[in-house]
């Protein structure tokens, strides 16, 4: 943890620094927070700020129940056989290569691709979804939930395990219901783990995976689909302007963080469940 997480901080330097590798990063010139100035000034600031935020919180509220729903479901399953096959089923897409969901979804969607030869036997004409704006998000958010929901789901069916068999027991002898079982056992039981997962989703607001985005990107699709993480790829890294990327990486992370602190303490003191 010292050596790949705390050493290489060193290198936050460079963002305060106008950076020269000839000249190391003790050596380059000083510009204080002029990289933090630029990117805040930059006119395309609020819209790659707006497309991170809004797709991170559409994830947050689409993707993060499925996993919940999921495990649930599978609790409720009783032939071990049928439920050992339905996770099995669940889990492989999490093993896929991003850069092979990214193909099978171009080939889905394609002009040619299964999606628009249904839309055409539906009567409607032939669409481009991924160089649709309007259809980024949709595309992300769906590719995310079929790879991730299964992977996801372990952890809430490891909690389930742990629940007293002698409340199902209780439950079935006054009568209640699948629905209300799950609300007053099973939902309390991971009700814990729940906010600490929401804790830790809704601390990384300001950060979208990189690669999908960027396989999913065109010139088309560029208003809804470029975040933070491709600007600084586009900007900071291709054209070499290495302090810019870290002033811009390292703005991300404190607004993170503090997300973060607020998000915990007002955790703790709503629901006496925190990460400290």
């Amino acid at each position: 943890i010292i050596i790949f997480h705390y050493v290489p901080m060193y290198g936050l330097l460079i963002a305060f620094k106008n950076f020269s590798p000839r000249k190391g990063i003790l050596g380059s010139d000083w510009i204080g927070v002029k990289n933090f100035r630029l990117f805040i000034t930059s006119y395309k600031f609020k819209r790659v700020i707006t497309n991170t935020v809004l797709l991170r919180l559409l994830l947050l509220v689409i993707s993060f129940p499925f996993p919940i729903i999921l495990a649930l479901s599978l609790n409720e399953v009783r032939s071990r056989r049928y439920k050992k096959s339905i996770q099995m089923i669940s889990y492989l897409p999490h093993f896929i290569s991003t850069v092979v969901v990214v193909g099978i979804m171009t080939q889905f969607v394609s002009l040619n691709g299964l999606m628009n030869n249904m839309m055409v036997a539906l009567g409607f004409e032939r669409t481009s979804f991924l160089n649709s704006p309007e259809m980024f998000r949709p595309l992300y958010i769906i590719s995310d939930v079929w790879q991730g929901v299964g992977y996801s789901s372990i952890i809430y069916l490891a909690a389930l395990s742990s629940v007293n068999t002698d409340l199902y027991d209780a439950g079935k002898i006054d009568g209640v219901s699948i629905l209300k079982k799950i609300w007053y056992i099973d939902l309390p039981t991971i009700l814990p783990i729940i906010i600490i997962l929401l804790i830790l989703n809704v601390s990384k607001i300001m950060n979208v995976g990189f690669e999908k985005v960027f396989l999913m990107q065109t010139d088309l699709n560029r208003v809804t689909s470029d975040v933070i993480n491709t600007y600084v790829y586009r900007i900071g890294i291709l054209t070499g302007s290495y302090s810019f990327a870290t002033a811009v990486g390292l703005f991300t992370s404190v607004i993170n963080s503090i997300i973060l602190v607020t998000v915990n303490k007002f955790s703790k003191m709503v629901s006496e469940t925190s990460l400290w």
